[in-house]
């Protein structure tokens, strides 16, 4: 028996106005850098808004940023936050390569927008997600983005490793105290280098690292991106950084995997110590003196007023008296609630060893490093998505935004006339550097929008408190007091367990006593 079939055709929901959007990205460290930057923007907003049927959402740009990794781009995740928002039906970009090296993160992120009804383009290679049976081919050219990366990356080492064996190698990121000149020299930033010599005089004069770094805030010291922020982890650092008496220790660190991941060499593979590389800004004398205080400090016996690591950090969890003090319980140091050593009727909770409070910090810093993608991936990206939603859709960050990207564009066009021989050099160099002024005082807005809340701060936070992990040892095996000063709000004490409580609002319970085994 014949039956009738009428086929339905799929309805077409979208809108007739196509709202188009593009991503562009400059990962390299090449001259041209800034031309190319800048070429991207321009091409893609004249592409879109001369095209009949498409509306331009907005250019996302990330400039100088590596593509194995999307956690660090900023533009890449506002664009993904904003096609969750429904803002955007379609992404343009040059190449698989700009959009992801990451064949993971690439077709994770590809996944997604699929499933949120985006397409993307990708002009070099010429695929369309909006046809179903492009994966494979994505997954191919991700892959060969991702071994062109392994490639590059293994390439620059080789060529860092040569200069090292030569002694001709410093450092591509200058310390604080120095710039980088004709790419491979590094010249004392005056300013900033009495900075420095302060922070050894101060030390060797018998100030700690903590109260250097609340003075550097009190004073209102800016670090290199504009932030009045220092840790204790920054002033030990400077205090045991080798370039400031003129030496060069390389490859202190090292990356393996992929994407790579950065690792404090601890004997995993050569090191090169090479003298007299550059300018001193403190003499050896002064250098050495500061590291015989550093070893000293740490041997040395603390009196009754020293101020301990876990000084007014500590909170009774069952009566919250803020007042914990240092005790001695047959020859160990031990932490009791204030209110408890007054009378055992106030508080019942009793001493803590020292001891079992540092283990505890060891047991939860490996358990985050170790659990990042459980943890504190989840935790970030959950901030950093309530911060989207309360900051993204503010008008003054998108005309700021605008205004960077038409700034961008104008040092393209002073560049081109330089280049046309149409603008002489002083004419240039004054109006490049007009241009660059105004740029760092955009991002500096946009930077102060991005934190003015609570939310912004919060995020921020535990931003740095994420990073302060995935930056320490890969496992710890001793208590750092730096790293406790730096990732630790709070540690809430109760009879049976310890609640850090990490800056950024992350807290963590540890068992102890019995009930940590």
């Amino acid at each position: 028996m014949n039956k009738n079939v009428t086929i339905i055709p799929p309805s077409e929901d979208r809108p007739a106005i196509l709202r188009v959007a593009a991503y562009c990205r400059v990962s390299t460290d090449s001259d041209d850098q800034a031309t190319s930057y800048a070429s991207q923007i321009r091409s893609y907003t004249e592409l879109i808004s001369q095209h009949e049927g498409w509306e331009l959402v907005d250019i996302y740009a990330d400039e100088a940023v590596s593509g194995t990794k999307t956690d660090k781009r900023e533009d890449f995740n506002r664009l993904l936050a904003d096609c969750r928002k429904g803002k955007i039906d379609r992404v343009l970009v040059k190449s698989i390569s700009r959009f992801s090296r990451n064949t993971k993160d690439c077709l994770a992120a590809l996944r997604e927008l699929m499933r949120l009804g985006v397409t993307v383009q990708f002009e070099k290679e010429n695929i369309d997600t909006g046809t179903l049976t492009t994966e494979l081919m994505v997954s191919v050219s991700g892959s060969l983005a991702q071994q062109e990366s392994m490639s590059i990356s293994q390439n620059i080492h080789q060529s860092y490793r040569r200069r090292m064996e030569r002694g001709e190698f410093i450092t591509t990121k200058p310390p604080y105290g120095y710039r980088l000149v004709n790419r491979r020299d590094l010249e004392i930033v005056p300013e900033e280098a009495e900075i420095i010599r302060w922070v050894f005089d101060a030390y060797l004069g018998g100030q700690s690292a903590k109260d250097i770094a609340n003075e550097l805030i009190r004073r209102g010291v800016r670090d290199r991106k504009g932030n009045v922020h220092w840790t204790t982890r920054e002033i030990y650092y400077w205090l045991s950084n080798e370039k400031y008496v003129g030496d060069t220790l390389c490859q202190k660190t090292y990356k393996t995997g992929f994407p790579f991941v950065q690792k404090i060499n601890r004997g995993e593979v050569d090191q090169f110590y090479v003298e007299g590389t550059h300018p001193a800004i403190v003499s050896q004398e002064v250098y050495d003196k500061a590291q015989a205080l550093r070893q000293m400090k740490k041997k040395q016996s603390k009196g009754p007023d020293a101020v301990y690591p876990l000084s007014r950090k500590m909170c009774c969890g069952i009566c919250g008296f803020t007042i914990y003090r240092r005790v001695t319980r047959r020859g160990t140091g031990a932490w009791s609630c204030g209110r408890h050593l007054r009378s055992a009727a106030n508080c019942p909770t009793g001493p803590i060893p020292q001891e079992t409070i540092y283990d505890a910090f060891l047991r939860m810093y490996n358990k985050l490093r170790l659990h990042d993608g459980i943890i504190l991936k989840p935790a970030l990206s959950q901030m950093e998505a309530l911060e989207t939603a309360v900051q993204r859709d503010n008008p003054a960050m998108l005309e700021v935004n605008k205004a960077i990207a038409q700034a961008t564009e104008r040092g393209y066009k002073i560049s081109k006339l330089r280049a046309n021989g149409l603008l002489d050099a002083d004419a240039c160099a004054a109006q490049m550097a007009a241009n660059t002024a105004q740029l760092t005082q955009l991002r500096a807005k946009r930077r102060r929008l991005l934190k003015n809340d609570d939310i912004g701060e919060a995020a921020e936070a535990l931003r740095q408190t994420v990073d302060a992990i995935r930056q320490g040892p890969e496992r710890l095996e001793r208590f750092d007091e730096a790293l406790f000063e730096e990732l630790v709000e709070q540690v809430v004490i109760s009879p049976t367990a310890l609640r850090f409580r990490l800056y950024g609002g992350i807290e963590v319970t540890e068992r102890i006593g019995e009930d940590a085994k």
